[in-house]
């Protein structure tokens, strides 16, 4: 990959990245057409008091979706995204909580909903002395599983009714992008997709999707209606990549 256009300092392009983006790598999403929440509720398996109520199927839910972890990998839009830090300061902000960008090669990257492969605190899951890494062996928790306070480990994973602790990250870096892409989210869950609110009058918006997306804005945006993986290689023309 090159690119034609010379640029004394890098620009700076912030990604969004919602279930689509992750989708063409076989991970199962959660609202569409035999998506998760159909087998499970979400008010069991995303909520603090589903949680509270059965532990157990919370437990069990996201080990399933460890072990999904290791049958994927990051398909091309997550590869091209890294590669696209070689001419862009690149940021992205996910919905997803798999670590695929990480694994195809993105090195800044805010997970708005947590990370499906930590584990934390029952008691104060978002303090992170308590926060830890799971290698792949370790990706079956069990209930009596503790974390360092002494209580159950629960998901790392930010809830329905919880805070998401990173959205004042998120929208700092929001505020200082030159370009900004949506890729594979609906733009319906809040407060991603509040965001775009953030983006600097001057900066460019593009949103990939194969599918119409609502985005409630007035502003200019080019669609690119494809995939992510070939969403992604047509936007690099669009920015002078090749």
């Amino acid at each position: 990959m090159k690119i034609d256009i010379a640029m004394e300092t890098k620009k700076n392009l912030v990604i969004l990245s919602g279930a689509g983006m992750s989708a063409e790598s076989g991970i199962r999403t959660f609202r569409d057409t035999n998506g998760l929440w159909e087998e499970y509720p979400v008010e069991a398996v995303a909520t603090p008091e589903g949680y509270v109520r059965d532990p157990a199927l919370v437990t069990r839910f996201y080990n399933e979706r460890r072990q999904q972890l290791t049958t994927v990998e990051p398909n091309k839009g997550h590869t091209i995204l890294g590669e696209l830090e070689k001419y862009f300061n690149v940021t992205i902000i996910t919905q997803n909580v798999d670590n695929l960008h990480e694994r195809g090669g993105s090195t800044h990257v805010i997970h708005l909903h947590g990370e499906l492969t930590k584990v934390t605190s029952s008691r104060d899951p978002y303090n992170p002395a308590f926060v830890r890494e799971l290698h792949p062996g370790e990706f079956d928790v069990k209930i009596g599983d503790l974390a360092a306070d002494g209580t159950q480990l629960r998901p790392f994973i930010v809830w329905f009714g919880e805070a998401v602790p990173k959205i004042e990250e998120a929208m700092t870096a929001v505020e200082k992008a030159d370009i900004f892409v949506i890729i594979g989210t609906s733009m319906n869950v809040y407060p991603a997709a509040g965001l775009l609110h953030y983006v600097p009058a001057t900066a460019k918006v593009y949103l990939i999707d194969p599918h119409e997306v609502a985005v409630k804005s007035n502003r200019p945006i080019e669609v690119i209606k494809l995939g992510a993986s070939e969403g992604m290689a047509a936007l690099c023309l669009l920015l002078g990549v090749k």
